[in-house]
């Protein structure tokens, strides 16, 4: 679970996530680490060589869904992540789309990635990314970018909608 659970979807919520992030200085080395609320104690954000990562919003539990109450569940994700990447490119443009498709395959296969793909994969944020970038995160902040996703691990899991802010070009990787 993330420290989202529980939460209603909210857009404008949403985007004051990602400006928080934003304003966050991102590491420009070291371990990777994950940070949990002080209050629920489940995950609240990761931030490694280069990147913060952060849950944006959390479905209730798949488990004991079927069709169509299932595919009904899906759909209502969608259209959050639809909702959100729809403002954002509003604001920034049109965003681009990064496949998590060869991540998946490294993992599986156990290979090398960069630290942003590694962590993604190791917490099974495999669902592929809206990406915008350059934009600016403010007077004195070099030019990040900005990712969005929507993820399940499992049929059963919740889906998690996240965001990714990184100082250097989120790119697809070659196979």
């Amino acid at each position: 679970m993330t420290a989202r659970f529980g939460e209603a979807f909210d857009t404008a919520r949403a985007v004051a996530a990602i400006e928080e992030l934003l304003a966050r200085p991102v590491p420009a080395a070291g371990a990777v680490v994950s940070e949990d609320d002080s209050v629920t104690g489940e995950w609240a954000l990761t931030r490694g060589e280069g990147f913060l990562i952060a849950p944006l919003w959390e479905s209730g539990d798949f488990t004991g869904l079927y069709a169509p109450e299932w595919n009904e569940a899906a759909d209502v994700a969608e259209v959050h992540v639809s909702s959100l990447v729809g403002q954002l490119d509003r604001r920034w443009g049109p965003h681009r789309a990064v496949s998590m498709r060869v991540p998946l395959f490294r993992k599986l296969a156990g290979e090398a990635m960069p630290p942003l793909f590694h962590t993604l994969s190791h917490r099974d944020l495999l669902g592929d990314l809206a990406v915008w970038g350059p934009v600016t995160a403010g007077p004195d902040a070099g030019p990040r970018w900005v990712a969005v996703s929507l993820n399940q691990s499992d049929g059963d899991a919740p889906m998690i909608m996240i965001a990714v802010v990184t100082d250097r070009p989120i790119t697809e990787l070659e196979e």
